[in-house]
């Protein structure tokens, strides 16, 4: 079967409304969107720690976070295994090959993508409105959410690149989601399976479905921070 054949399977395999097909995908989006709104305020926190907050270690802390932007997925993914493995620390709470660990392993990956990108843009936020608002008596939880509000453009930014990033890697869900269908395999460890078999339809449709995703993260992406420098 020729390339072109391939493909055009693909596409109808996709608009057909594959239930298989779209099983996978919908629990794609499902862990990815929970492990980022899982993380965010906890990121949030932190970025704005770091931005605002004088301690020892803090420069330190945050080459860490850095640092935890090249570490691959899948070194994520043996960590987990190890921890979560009936021999391993934490093996009674029974999470290995689940949507739960998939979504543990996702958000760590999220997590220093959205400290480091949401400090750079608390960075580079003007510090007399936070300094005004608080010499004014504004409570400082209300202060945050106006100095947020400001920054929202670059934060979702931060959101938009972490998501990308997580739903489209295949190590860390591989170990520790274990590629079970109808439960655990996503987009891309559906893709890399089907590709090993030699069965490329399914594997053309849902890399059609990274596609565009990716296509529309980046557009998203160059709006927002085109926004954020406007304003």
């Amino acid at each position: 079967m020729t390339l072109s054949e391939t493909t055009h399977q693909a596409l109808q395999l996709l608009f057909s409304g594959d239930p298989e097909l779209w099983v996978i995908i919908a629990l794609s989006f499902s862990v990815s969107m929970k492990a980022i709104l899982l993380t965010l305020p906890l990121a949030l926190l932190l970025a704005c720690g770091l931005a605002f907050c004088r301690f020892r270690g803090k420069h330190l802390l945050l080459s860490g976070f850095n640092t935890m932007l090249a570490v691959p997925a899948v070194v994520i993914g043996l960590c987990l295994y190890i921890l979560f493995s009936r021999s391993g620390p934490m093996g009674d709470l029974h999470l290995l090959f689940t949507q739960q660990a998939m979504m543990i392993g996702q958000a760590i990956l999220a997590l220093p993508i959205l400290v480091v990108m949401s400090h750079a843009a608390l960075q580079s936020s003007d510090r007399r409105l936070w300094e005004t608002a608080i010499t004014l008596g504004t409570p400082w939880w209300r202060a945050l959410y106006t100095l947020l509000h400001e920054l929202r453009f670059g934060l979702l930014a931060a959101v938009i690149t972490a998501f990308g990033r997580i739903i489209a890697e295949v190590g860390c869900s591989m170990m520790v989601g274990g590629n079970i269908l109808n439960y655990t395999r996503n987009i891309p460890t559906a893709i890399a399976l089907e590709t090993s078999k030699g069965e490329f339809t399914q594997g053309i449709a849902l890399g059609v479905v990274l596609l565009v995703l990716a296509l529309g993260l980046n557009f998203s992406l160059s709006f927002f921070q085109g926004k954020g420098e406007v304003a």
